[in-house]
């Protein structure tokens, strides 16, 4: 496939797809997308096949606000982040009453530094554990205390899910369980 950087814009645009969400799709820095927009750098064969695959899919744009809905009215502290980056993509109101700060200030922002010890151990748990090529769909595991007073972690059993999201991306749901 050979795609022009005016049609990578073109299409990233049509999609309302922000440069850093392209990056992490295709595992690069935003620089190599605005790169490639530009004409100043060429797709590898492998990312124009994968380009492509994002592109051709279809957009369900409303089926991921339905998502951002369930999640943000769940009676449940959950919350729904980017399964690669951790970047928080909506948060229930239970969930948002035990942050020091408003939804405002983590949204679009990776947690990954708040993480408890527990949660960072189990993260890097997950290649091995076949998570990101979906043969585990469900982690359920103990955490401690994170003691972070801007986003605190309380000591409790946590869910995670893996989701696909409209873009052909991974979600996780996060879910205190207790």
């Amino acid at each position: 496939m050979t795609i022009s950087g005016t049609g990578i814009r073109r299409m990233r645009r049509l999609r309302t797809m922000k440069q850093q969400h392209l990056a992490e799709l295709l595992g690069v820095n935003q620089a190599t997308v605005s790169r490639w927009e530009r004409d100043q750098l060429a797709l590898s064969p492998e990312q124009a096949i994968e380009l492509e695959r994002i592109f051709a899919s279809p957009q369900h744009a409303a089926a991921d606000a339905a998502l951002k809905r369930l999640v943000e009215d769940s009676i449940r502290p959950v919350h729904l982040i980017c399964d690669r980056t951790h970047r928080l993509l909506s948060a229930s109101r239970p969930r948002q009453t035990e942050w020091r700060a408003p939804l405002g200030a983590f949204l679009g922002r990776s947690l990954f530094s708040y993480a408890s010890a527990e949660i960072a151990a189990a993260e890097r748990s997950l290649e091995e554990r076949g998570w990101h090529e979906g043969k585990l769909l469900s982690l359920t595991f103990e955490t401690g205390a994170n003691d972070n007073a801007l986003l605190p972690i309380a000591a409790g059993r946590v869910t995670w899910e893996r989701i696909t999201l409209s873009d052909g991306s991974a979600g996780r749901l996060v879910t205190t369980l207790g």
